[in-house]
């Protein structure tokens, strides 16, 4: 049975996943929470304590709570399924594929995904959803022994991860990320359904298989209202480092 403070967290949550606190606003006081859920400060604050631990709220001492993220963070170890990040919100992912073309490997295409030059790569341009909205467009390119699969793949399937692994037995592993921010071009700004030159958040990637063999890499582009990474690190764990230049390649 779950536990009244946890039930008050995840209602907190939900609030504000929906902007009813919205970040940079104040939650209100314990007492208010106290009388709204009928229980008393003390699960008032085991559940505030949660939230607190997890990110979405700041405290100062003598000073209410304010919201500073909600759950469309998304850490490192979602990146590899926007579908769970979807469902880990509460939200539905949609995904749409707007065209599916093999192209001969280029020079780049040939070195990320150590396929011969020349060898035949799939190149799906794909718009991701939450309830609908356009949220994500992802331009992947699929090495030539993994691309026959993904063919077999429904169009509107919204997480091409899962199905990989239902149909082929595929795990996923995942090396380095670069993140950064470009102007939305006219194609990314009538799929995203925003301005053109308007802010995206970038983030290219290659994705291995456990034994290193690179399954594809992507250039994955967020509309900037729509999701944010978190990193967290220690003393012992690490995995966050500033670079001075691309750790990729540019086309």
């Amino acid at each position: 049975m779950t536990a009244r403070h946890e039930e008050i967290a995840e209602e907190l949550r939900r609030a504000i996943d929906r902007e009813e606190y919205a970040v940079g606003a104040l939650l209100p006081a314990e007492t208010q929470l106290a009388e709204r859920f009928g229980v008393s400060r003390g699960t008032v604050r085991q559940a505030v304590l949660a939230l607190t631990t997890e990110g979405l709220i700041g405290s100062r001492q003598g000073a209410r709570r304010v919201v500073l993220a909600s759950r469309r963070s998304q850490s490192f170890a979602e990146l590899r399924s926007f579908a769970q990040w979807a469902r880990a919100m509460g939200r539905t992912a949609t995904g749409r594929v707007v065209s599916s073309e093999y192209h001969p490997a280029g020079d780049l295409d040939a070195m990320r995904l150590q396929v011969a030059a020349g060898a035949p790569v799939l190149h799906v341009l794909r718009v991701r959803g939450l309830d609908g909205e356009p949220v994500l467009l992802e331009r992947t390119v699929y090495a030539d022994w993994i691309a026959p699969a993904v063919e077999l793949i429904d169009p509107d399937c919204p997480s091409v991860t899962q199905r990989l692994l239902d149909d082929t037995g595929l795990v996923f592993a995942y090396g380095e990320h670069l993140i950064d921010a470009v102007a939305a071009s006219a194609q990314d700004a009538e799929l995203l359904e925003v301005r053109r030159t308007s802010p995206l958040l970038r983030v290219r990637r290659i994705t291995t298989t456990r034994e290193g063999r690179p399954v594809e890499w992507s250039d994955d582009r967020y509309r900037s209202d729509a999701v944010s990474f978190s990193v967290h690190n220690s003393i012992g764990n690490n995995a966050l480092a500033r670079r001075t230049g691309p750790a990729l390649t540019e086309d």
